[in-house]
């Protein structure tokens, strides 16, 4: 609290200063009051008719009578109280509005503002992971208290599934009833924590679950993952291709996931070995890299397959496809989802070179040892390229 209110006192310390300069700073002489400026006028006046009656303007009479309404002017106005005495001085004014202005915008600010509220907020320290663990814990604790709060059950679901706590996640979806029946996240959300509490299986009621969210939802983005994954763990990688291609159109074009994703269906293809590869459009390049016989012996479990596409004279590529090396031939597409720059994409250049590197580290940099291809030359919307892997970068 006192952190916010020294600069707040401070602020308004130099507005006053400001708003009463004329008063503080003015000049030090006495001030003219209105009986003094009265006087002078007058007297002004008295010289101008005596010269007047001197220069024969009027005569004696018009002389009297006109000094004589002066003289009751002047009398009548010296009886008005004089506006200096009236004002005071000038340091009672300086106090008077000093104290006015300090205690009507404390008012209104303690009255319409948020001081407490930021000294609250000031004290207030940031959440903890112990801290997010004990309020589920309590909020676990109220909900044995409330069993038929379906929603709540739901809630508590999640907030184990966040904290990877899959096993009593998966009760409290359980508890959480026909809630989730009509919610196709909620069911998909409750497949993920069976097939981790199962070790990875899909086996039963997860694929269940699954089915049944993409039957209310066949564009959730967790169920279509999950549905590619099972094909996947089962071998079915020509279904976990499609799958997963469905679920690529939907994310944003060169986020992670969609990178991601990208990644997993060239290793889906890969692993099938007989899937064809993808029909390229009109802004992708696609093909099949091979392997020659004479290198194989020189694979290892763990090397990184790399299709480096790049503009043609230049060194930074427009797209690059990662992935790990499961077997030969291996089936490509370059596309805007795989661009290095989001200002520089593949789908605006007619043509393209492209090279394929099988690396024993992974790294960007070329290193000795790696198995290299043949730089070629593609125009955009090439597709069964094909592109042989047959040297070793000394």
């Amino acid at each position: 609290m006192i952190s916010f209110f020294i600069p707040a006192i401070l602020l308004l310390v130099i507005v006053l200063v400001l708003l009463l300069k004329p008063l503080i700073f003015g000049k030090g002489g006495e001030s003219t009051s209105r009986r003094q400026m009265n006087a002078a006028i007058y007297q002004e006046e008295l010289e101008k008719l005596a010269a007047e009656r001197a220069a024969g303007k009027i005569d004696a009479q018009e002389y009297e009578i006109s000094h004589a309404e002066m003289r009751q002017r002047l009398f009548q106005d010296a009886e008005v109280e004089d506006d200096k005495a009236i004002m005071g001085s000038t340091k009672k004014v300086i106090i008077g509005l000093s104290v006015f202005i300090v205690l009507v915008s404390s008012g209104l600010y303690l009255g319409l503002g948020d001081a407490f509220r930021v000294a609250q907020n000031n004290q207030q320290k940031p959440m903890t992971q112990a801290g997010v663990e004990q309020m589920v814990a309590d909020f676990a604790l109220k909900m044995e208290k409330d069993p038929n709060n379906l929603k709540g059950w739901a809630m508590l679901a999640r907030s184990y599934r966040i904290l990877g706590r899959n096993e009593e996640a998966a009760k409290a979806y359980a508890r959480a009833g026909n809630f989730i029946n009509d919610d196709p996240e909620l069911l998909a959300e409750y497949a993920d924590v069976l097939v981790g509490v199962a070790k990875g299986s899909f086996v039963g009621k997860p694929m269940q679950l699954i089915q049944q969210a993409l039957k209310l939802d066949p564009n959730n983005l967790l169920a279509l993952w999950l549905s590619g994954t099972a094909a996947f763990t089962n071998g079915n990688y020509s279904s976990a291709v499609q799958t997963w291609e469905r679920l690529a159109k939907l994310l944003p074009p060169n986020s992670e996931e969609a990178r991601a994703i990208a990644t997993s269906i060239e290793e889906a293809r890969s692993k099938g070995g007989s899937i064809a590869a993808p029909v390229a459009t009109g802004k992708s390049i696609s093909g099949q890299v091979e392997l020659s016989a004479d290198l194989k012996s020189k694979l290892k479990p763990g090397d990184t397959l790399m299709v480096i596409a790049r503009k043609p004279g230049e060194r930074m590529p427009v797209a690059v496809l990662k992935v790990p090396v499961t077997q030969f031939p291996f089936n490509f597409v370059l596309d805007d989802s795989l661009a290095m720059n989001p200002n520089m994409r593949i789908s605006e250049l007619p043509e393209v070179t492209i090279e394929v590197r099988v690396s024993k580290t992974g790294m960007a940099k070329l290193e000795s040892g790696d198995l290299i291809s043949a730089i070629q030359t593609v125009k955009l919307g090439s597709s069964n390229v094909r592109i042989l892997v047959n040297q070793v970068y000394p």
